[in-house]
């Protein structure tokens, strides 16, 4: 259903420091970069934009609004968590199952920004 999602920043080289921090875990990369936006995907195909406002207006997160990115293990999911922490994210719920016993896993984190990403894993 989806073809990209696009976050909003107020610093793009500070931004694409952190997200080139927190995907590498995941086995995402940077895809392109341009004068206003950096892209990121797998396998050459960029899904995930980190970008200025195109209208010039101040940033702001989304206030309810959350993206999730997959990860491929459980140790990807705690490293993508560990990463956001170590370049200046904050934490907003800590890799573990959710619901107990669901076998779904959720690590949950701000960006420098304040956008909320989660990453998720269902092992096996």
């Amino acid at each position: 259903m989806l073809d990209y999602v696009m976050v909003g920043c107020t610093d793009l080289d500070r931004a694409a420091g952190f997200y080139d921090a927190i995907f590498a875990p995941l086995g995402y990369t940077r895809t392109e970069t341009g004068d206003s936006y950096v892209l990121y995907g797998a396998n050459g195909h960029g899904q995930f934009y980190v970008t200025k406002p195109y209208n010039g207006k101040p940033m702001t997160a989304g206030n309810g609004t959350m993206l999730t990115v997959k990860a491929g293990t459980l140790d990807a999911l705690a490293a993508f968590h560990a990463a956001a922490l170590a370049h200046g994210g904050t934490d907003e719920g800590k890799p573990g199952e959710r619901p107990a016993g669901s076998g779904s896993h959720y690590a949950y984190i701000r960006d420098l920004d304040g956008n909320k990403i989660c990453a998720s894993c269902t092992p096996g």
